[in-house]
């Protein structure tokens, strides 16, 4: 079983949040990321989001550094 991970970081947002969340599942990491997409970001759980969010999952676990560093 390999790791997945998404990283707020990687993506532009009005907080400039840096919040990076990783689990062994898929299912896990995609309840914890539709969670954080609503409690901190205000976006509605749908269908939609979800697919999205999955989408954007990477294996592994994210970097220490801010990915938005190397690219600024």
């Amino acid at each position: 079983m390999t790791r997945k991970y998404i990283d707020c970081r990687e993506f532009p947002s009005d907080t400039n949040c840096t919040v990076a969340l990783c689990a062994d599942s898929e299912k896990e990491l995609l309840e914890a990321a539709v969670q954080h997409a609503v409690a901190v970001h205000q976006h509605e759980d749908s269908p939609e989001l979800r697919k999205q969010l999955g989408q954007l999952f990477k294996e592994g676990t994210p970097p220490v550094e801010n990915p938005r560093s190397a690219t600024v």
